[in-house]
């Protein structure tokens, strides 16, 4: 599937981007699926905000017991201060988690599918495994930051092995808040560890103090739909908020190798799909 060339950069560089991988019919598929679970979803039946600038906000039940459901979560700016939505529930949608790619049979079909193993064979992972899905609509106007991290903070395993696969169902701009990373990803520590407790509580804990990059240094990965965008888990990588007048929809999987020992005090203990 990926070329000599391809793996090289990959290897070099932290990440790969595979430009129009898939159709255009399959986003629309993935994209139909979403927005039939927002419109089935009830906006009354939960108040959750994701955001990774108050990890408080993701640290509740409702989060840390997602990793084996559809879930819905809001966008930090989705609420005016009466705590009622300010625009429709379609817009106002941060993301849903986090096994779409184990219970919706449009996901399921597309994760389990040849291309995406023989990607995950191709980029080193023996025994490829999906421990998440998400699906990301980066709303326009309050599509919220998303800080610079490491997929690894999340996906400890020993070695580390976590693979994220970053699907554009949208095309991907500077104005919508495309994805950005740290160019000339190698050779980078993992600065942080998110950590939960038997009792739940959890922990953002800090490994290394090396600084993040500067945002104005970080490399934009402008896409077209249909491009897949792989790297690994010690890329570091942000998005700018969405001020544009254009949604920012995207998939993502979270890939590790089955051959490594996944963290016990890994946030999501839901038993993963092997490809």
């Amino acid at each position: 599937m990926l070329t000599t060339e391809q793996k090289k950069s990959y290897q070099q560089n932290g990440y790969l981007v595979l430009e129009q991988c898939f159709s255009a019919e399959q986003m629309s598929a993935l994209k139909d699926s979403a927005n039939n679970i927002v419109a089935e979803f009830d906006p009354n039946s939960t108040r959750a905000v994701f955001s990774t600038e108050d990890h408080s906000k993701t640290r509740d039940d409702y989060f840390l017991s997602s990793g084996d459901k559809v879930r819905c979560f809001f966008e930090e700016d989705a609420f005016d201060q009466a705590g009622e939505l300010k625009q429709d529930k379609s817009l106002s949608i941060n993301k849903i988690g986090h096994a779409l790619h184990q219970l919706i049979p449009e996901f399921k079909d597309f994760s389990h599918s040849d291309k995406i193993r023989d990607i995950a064979l191709d980029l080193g992972l023996a025994r490829p495994q999906i421990h998440q899905s998400m699906y990301i609509f980066k709303q326009p106007k309050i599509g919220g930051v998303i800080r610079w991290h490491q997929d690894a903070s999340y996906f400890f395993t020993t070695p580390l092995s976590v693979v994220t696969f970053w699907l554009a169902v949208e095309d991907a701009t500077l104005q919508n808040g495309c994805l950005q990373v740290q160019s000339g990803g190698a050779d980078i520590p993992l600065k942080e560890q998110f950590l939960r407790y038997p009792d739940d509580s959890t922990e953002l804990k800090t490994l290394h103090h090396m600084p993040w990059p500067n945002d104005d240094s970080a490399k934009p990965l402008e896409v077209n739909k249909g491009t897949l965008v792989v790297f690994n888990g010690l890329l570091p990588h942000f998005s700018a908020p969405n001020l544009s007048d254009k949604s920012r929809h995207a998939f993502t999987l979270h890939i590790t190798c089955a051959d490594t020992l996944y963290a016990k005090e890994n946030w999501l203990q839901a038993t993963p799909s092997l490809l």
